[in-house]
């Protein structure tokens, strides 16, 4: 079997070619820049910009299964190329945010559900098999607040009692691996979770227990915080992300036990993360 990963610079997709090398399955490494890419021995790097389908037919070369990112723009393109190319299998990192009733009107989980749609049109005519990963949160999303924590004044937060389930991606790329190489997995959607519901100023509590440093917050108005993000957060985005803060705010996220179902242990902490990532957050 032959994995093309694509967004191999990302924290899931790098650990995931870690793994596939140490079960000794052959893997190819693709981005938009693969010569920034480090890959683990033996692991191939090829150019996949997923918004430039004029690189999809290299990629996709050889491949028997594919791991995606939820590009939407080009979504339906990749998949009939994925099918030309004889690919057997796609394993979709999507979101727990396409089963939200106003999924097709919020922009963090709109192109998420555009993908998932895309790739099950072409399942559906027999093209090959899709799998949807769905986490919610991503523990990395801390890594954001980094920078303001090691400043000492920590993130501006517009719902700073908004719930998530944060997820280590090492996690994620366990379960990635898991329906990549077990049969019986594939063709479903599995939503994935960390093991707590936290709001953010749990979240910070932890960092600022697992660092030894203060890790304040500041409360923001969302109008507030709009306009500190404008320069880098596109208005509908942003939109997106406020909607789904105040839907959760006070309100503790549902939790699965699908990690330990695909991957046999229970997933890991956010203490856990945040101690693998100490380094990050301190001067």
């Amino acid at each position: 079997m032959t994995v093309l990963v694509t967004g191999a610079r990302g924290r899931v997709a790098s650990t995931l070619l870690e793994l596939l090398a140490a079960a000794g399955i052959e893997a190819r490494a693709g981005s938009r820049n693969p010569a920034d890419l480090s890959p683990p021995a033996g692991t191939g790097t090829v150019h996949c910009d997923l918004t430039d389908p004029a690189t999809f037919d290299t990629a996709l070369k050889g491949v028997d299964s594919v791991f995606l990112y939820a590009e939407a723009a080009h979504a339906g393109t990749f998949a009939d190329r994925a099918r030309a190319a004889g690919v057997e299998h796609v394993v979709l990192l999507s979101s727990s945010a396409v089963l939200a009733p106003d999924a097709g009107e919020n922009a963090v989980a709109a192109r998420h559900l555009a993908a998932e749609r895309a790739l099950a049109t072409a399942a559906a005519s027999g093209a090959f098999e899709a799998t949807h990963l769905q986490p919610g949160a991503f523990a990395t999303n801390a890594l954001a607040w980094a920078g303001p924590l090691k400043a000492g004044r920590g993130p501006d937060l517009p719902h700073p009692h908004a719930h998530s389930d944060p997820i280590h991606e090492r996690d994620l790329a366990e379960a990635a691996l898991a329906v990549l190489t077990e049969p019986g997995l594939r063709g479903s959607s599995h939503r994935l979770t960390g093991p707590a519901s936290l709001d953010f100023t749990e979240q910070l509590a932890i960092l600022a227990e697992v660092t030894g440093r203060p890790a304040p917050h500041t409360a923001v108005t969302p109008e507030e915080w709009k306009r500190s993000v404008a320069a880098f957060v596109p208005e509908p985005l942003a939109d997106g992300l406020l909607a789904h803060w105040a839907a959760h705010d006070g309100r503790p996220a549902p939790l699965t036990d699908t990690v330990e179902t695909l991957t046999g242990h229970p997933p890991r902490t956010f203490a856990t993360w945040a101690t693998d990532h100490a380094e990050a957050f301190r001067p």
